[in-house]
């Protein structure tokens, strides 16, 4: 294996003592261009069925779908760490989870990440047991946005939510989670669920800056989805303003060019 190549184990030794920084990549070149900037770990995200397949939500997103981009990005060959979400429906039953846990990991896969908490330990024990890395998601979890009224909305506000977030998470670190997603979490909260969790690393999304690293849909990062861009997100480029322009003076020259 080449040195350079991240691995779960590099990520755990992390902890504590540098940040982490996390991106989606949906496609050849995403995967391409992250790897070549030193990102350390990329997600194919279920987030790709806004972003990329223009719907409403992630709860449309196939096991199809997650596989066709997962082997896209693969194609890479990347020295990050590539890992990828188990859809909406996907994770019902410790066996389907394990099923479409392998679907992935033969895709090429080196990690799968799922919403819940205590509700699915039963399919992240199951994930585990067959020696596949699994990442949590805790917090706003987007699968479950209908059920919310599709509304997105911050965790951790009371004691109640506080108490619930910090138990799932280290049941999940208990069941041996390396990492979890933390999604707009109230940053005292995700600063808590940190310091509670020596073993499992936090990565904040809209949670804060106390986490041990961060992760962002790289749509949002460089503006490649202009018609929606999260609060907690500044974009550091403008390239879905820039593709405008550039398909509109292609077509001004070829209007000059004519005349």
């Amino acid at each position: 294996m080449d040195a350079r190549k991240i691995t779960v184990e590099t990520l755990r030794e992390w902890k504590g003592c540098r940040p982490l920084g996390a991106l989606t990549a949906y496609d050849y070149p995403g995967a391409r261009l992250l790897d070549e900037a030193g990102v350390p770990v990329i997600l194919v995200g279920d987030s790709l069925g806004m972003v990329v397949l223009g719907h409403p939500d992630t709860t449309q997103v196939t096991m199809e779908d997650m596989v066709h981009h997962l082997r896209a990005v693969v194609r890479a060959r990347t020295h990050a760490l590539v890992g990828a979400d188990l859809p909406y429906m996907a994770y019902e039953t410790p066996a389907q989870a394990v099923r479409n846990a392998r679907r992935l990991v033969e895709a090429g896969a080196e990690y799968v990440k799922a919403e819940g908490g205590r509700e699915i330990l039963p399919q992240v024990r199951a994930i585990l047991a067959e020696g596949i890395p699994f990442m949590g998601h805790l917090g706003m979890l987007p699968q479950h946005v209908l059920e919310e009224g599709g509304k997105y909305r911050i965790k951790g506000r009371d004691d109640a939510g506080r108490r619930i977030l910090l138990e799932d998470a280290v049941a999940l670190e208990d069941a041996g989670a390396f990492a979890c997603v933390l999604e707009l979490v109230t940053p005292p909260v995700a600063a808590e669920i940190r310091s509670a969790c020596a073993r499992m690393l936090t990565i904040g999304i809209g949670s804060g800056p106390d986490c041990d690293g961060q992760i962002l849909v790289t749509h949002d990062l460089v503006g490649a989805f202009p018609w929606f861009t999260p609060r907690f997100v500044t974009p550091r480029v403008r390239t879905g303003e820039s593709i405008r322009l550039a398909a509109q003076e292609w077509l001004a020259s070829l209007a000059l060019r004519k005349a």
